[in-house]
């Protein structure tokens, strides 16, 4: 910025008085930049002037000396703006750069900020509500430092709010330009903000002022063309309901009395319990959305949390009484449907697993989430059905997706509880599928984990499940005098696949031994289940899987067995060498006991049948 001499000294209001004078005393053209021979005063120097003086305010918040100014320069301009006799096209052409500017002091006091959005209110009084709508969209691109963002941006969502309920006409097309802006920044404001900043309560409560505004513009129209607004308005109110409780949900009392206002507005979104359980609701309000638009992918980007949001409006519900009566739900109704219908009861947990992998999401949230999922699995039958033709392929990816995700919370929840209810709610969805497709889940959750405890926990569910088929085996008779490989109807987890898992462990794809003693809990249990596999067959003279063939027990022996010895006895022999232990964890050593005694005894099993 070009500044005269004589005005290096001039305290800033002055300045800013001399450069407000300008205007006054200009015509319309002279508000833009003129010929260098002239004292150059546009808009864009006016923002210059203003930036400088915010930039000192960000540099120094606590300086109450620069504080003062801030505030003496907004109030000028607020005095400026007010004034009666401003001329309409000069208020025009610095309502382009202004709001801007002036949220830049967002870093200053309470009494900066309540200027600055009484200025945003006086320009969006006086100008064209269009312009005043793209000026504040285009001022969300803004630039700004995460420490000073969530001052910035509750100044223009004030601003925002405000002007749209001042749009007289293509509503649709005025909404659909503001929401996404507004999603991004909720988006991004969720994954790093300081959950404890009350700044950012404060920034979430001027965003339902957008919502609560767009649902002004809906019963506005009512009677009308409303039902695309209406439709947006639905998707848009989850989408907020996301960010609100990853942002805030680590302290529930701030939280919740935001999460309360908008499940007033769920009903009339058209969006009851079970819509939103089986996505049905969401999807069609999409669809509606998504009519003749050209770039849907872009613009259903900043929905991308939706299904989060939806699966959180029925936790609130779980959570707070109060909630399900603000949106006139049941939550005991929906329980109770979700028990007697099984495509309903797998699509709810479907849509959990959106909780259960949400990294940011309080833990307290995530609780009662296990909590719903424990009280509509309660009291189900198992399903010991071996028919496939019921269930396509999609809906058990989606299943097994789910407990991928319900698998993070068994093993990184901090809180033993939880761990605890994680897993019984596994185990309950995990009976909830026919055996066939029960089978398939457990082997593609093995293959698929990078967690060695976890592998071993899958293998004990899946030993339990081959318990439980060779007892009703028993019972129904069925059992030959001699060895012999059988294939029965009934039986699914006494399969040629489960050695092949068994294998898959003991000696991985890649080649060679697993690693030790990195994925001890996985061999180990591996080892059990093979043991297991030999006992089993030879007592009971049957051979289901295929173990006891000659070929199959060599190969064992000489690929799975002697190879995983050899390194259990380096790993030992290399810890006795190291009198100090510096390079071998003595915790891991440990670990490698009960292996070396496992694999031991099935070295033992295989000798003795092959006799």
């Amino acid at each position: 910025m070009s500044i005269s001499p004589e005005n290096l000294n001039t305290p800033p209001a002055i300045r800013l008085r001399q450069i407000l004078a300008s205007f006054s005393s200009s015509s319309t053209e002279t508000i833009e930049p003129r010929n260098s021979s002239q004292s150059p005063i546009s808009t864009s120097e006016l923002v210059e002037f203003l930036n400088t003086i915010s930039d000192s305010v960000e540099e120094d918040p606590e300086n109450a000396q620069i504080e003062n100014t801030a505030f003496q320069v907004l109030s000028e301009i607020h005095t400026y703006i007010s004034s009666t006799s401003i001329d309409q096209d000069v208020m025009d052409a610095i309502s382009f750069e202004l709001p801007k500017a002036v949220a830049r002091f967002s870093s200053g006091s309470k009494r900066c900020i309540d200027v600055c959005e009484s200025i945003i209110d006086r320009f969006i009084a006086t100008c064209s509500p269009r312009d005043m709508l793209s000026i504040l969209c285009e001022a969300l691109d803004c630039e700004v430092a995460m420490c000073n963002s969530c001052r910035y941006y509750a100044i223009i969502f004030s601003g925002l709010a405000k002007v749209l309920t001042t749009i007289e006409r293509r509503h649709f097309e005025q909404v659909k330009v503001v929401v996404p802006g507004v999603l991004k920044i909720l988006k991004s404001i969720s994954t790093e903000a300081d959950y404890e900043d009350a700044d950012v309560e404060d920034l979430f409560s001027k965003t339902i002022g957008i919502a609560s505004s767009i649902y002004t513009i809906c019963v506005k129209l009512e009677g009308k063309d409303n039902e695309k607004i209406r439709a947006l308005f639905g998707p848009t109110i989850l989408q907020i309901m996301a960010s609100t409780s990853v942002c805030l949900g680590h302290v529930i009392s701030r939280c919740f009395p935001l999460v309360l206002q908008l499940f007033q507005y769920l009903q009339y979104c058209q969006l009851p319990y079970l819509n939103l359980i089986a996505g049905a609701g969401v999807d069609k309000l999409t669809s509606i959305v998504l009519q003749g638009m050209d770039g849907e992918e872009d613009f259903m980007i900043c929905f991308s949390n939706v299904n989060l949001g939806a699966a959180l409006v029925v936790v609130w519900g779980q959570m707070s009484s109060e909630a399900p009566l603000a949106a006139e739900m049941d939550l005991a109704k929906l329980k109770d449907e979700l028990k007697n219908h099984q495509t309903e009861r797998w699509q709810a947990v479907g849509l959990l697993r959106h909780i259960f992998l949400c990294v940011n999401l309080s833990w307290i949230i995530k609780k009662h989430a296990i909590q719903f999922l424990l009280d509509i699995m309660k009291g189900i039958v198992p399903n010991s059905r071996h028919d496939e033709h019921e269930y396509n392929s999609v809906c058990m990816l989606n299943l097994c997706a789910s407990l991928q995700a319900v698998q993070m919370v068994i093993m990184y929840a901090s809180d033993r509880v939880i761990r605890k209810m994680a897993f019984d709610s596994f185990k309950m969805v995990l009976m909830d599928v026919p055996a066939r497709q029960r089978f398939d889940i457990l082997v593609s959750l093995i293959k698929h984990s990078d967690s060695s405890s976890m592998i071993a926990i899958l293998l004990d569910c899946l030993r339990g499940e081959m318990h439980k088929e060779s007892r009703q085996t028993v019972a129904n008779g069925i059992g030959v005098p001699e060895v012999k490989y059988l294939e029965s109807q009934n039986n699914v987890f006494w399969s040629v696949q489960t050695l092949e898992l068994v294998e898959f462990i003991l000696k991985p794809p890649q080649g060679g031994p697993p690693i030790l003693p990195e994925n001890s809990d996985a061999a180990l249990s591996a080892l059990n289940l093979y043991r297991y596999i030999l006992i089993t067959e030879s007592t009971g003279k049957t051979n289901y899987t295929g173990a006891l063939y000659k070929e199959n027990l060599r190969k064992s022996y000489k690929e799975w067995l002697l190879p995983l010895r050899v390194l259990v006895r380096s790993i030992a022999a290399e810890s006795e060498a190291d009198h100090n232990h510096d390079h071998v964890d003595s915790e891991a050593l440990c670990a490698l006991n009960p292996v070396e005694l496992v694999l031991h005894r099935c070295i033992e099993l295989i000798e003795e049948c092959m006799k």
